[in-house]
């Protein structure tokens, strides 16, 4: 018994040490993507909410319904020159939030491996630094929809 009591108090002291997974941390919400016509590449969105004590870091995202999800983000400068650059991590700041919505971070859709159409669900599963993962489902809304 006495055994037990020491692993215990062990445990109780390594609580602190130990933090969540990035994944769980995040809590996503308004997830869209913008089929466009002609199997151009779609645009995808998200609100991610970080209810997390520290950063999460997105390094990558994938899609059965996709051969290819590049993380964005679009630019444009004082004299109204547009430029989109892909990223190879994106930080979600402690308590903090990042939207990905159009003309800014986005997920860059590539390939799809089978016809979409509005009102699909998709699902796009991030990848965080530490490993984790987090599935998402996506709904699909025309090439006409706004935020």
């Amino acid at each position: 018994m006495k055994h037990h009591a020491w692993l215990f108090g062990f445990m109780m002291l390594l609580a602190p040490i130990v933090h969540a997974a990035q994944a769980d941390q995040i809590k996503p919400s308004h997830a869209w993507i913008r089929l466009l016509p002609a199997n151009l590449p779609a645009g995808a969105y998200v609100t991610l909410d970080n209810q997390g004590a520290s950063a999460a870091v997105l390094v990558s995202a994938n899609s059965a319904a996709y051969g290819s999800v590049m993380l964005h983000q679009s630019t444009s400068d004082p004299a109204g020159n547009s430029d989109m650059h892909m990223l190879d991590r994106l930080v979600v700041p402690a308590h903090g939030q990042v939207l990905l919505a159009p003309a800014s971070y986005h997920l860059m859709l590539q390939q799809a491996t089978h016809p979409l159409k509005p009102g699909d669900t998709v699902e796009i599963t991030f990848d965080f630094a530490d490993g984790s993962r987090l599935a998402v489902p996506f709904l699909v809304r025309p090439a006409n929809a706004a935020d």
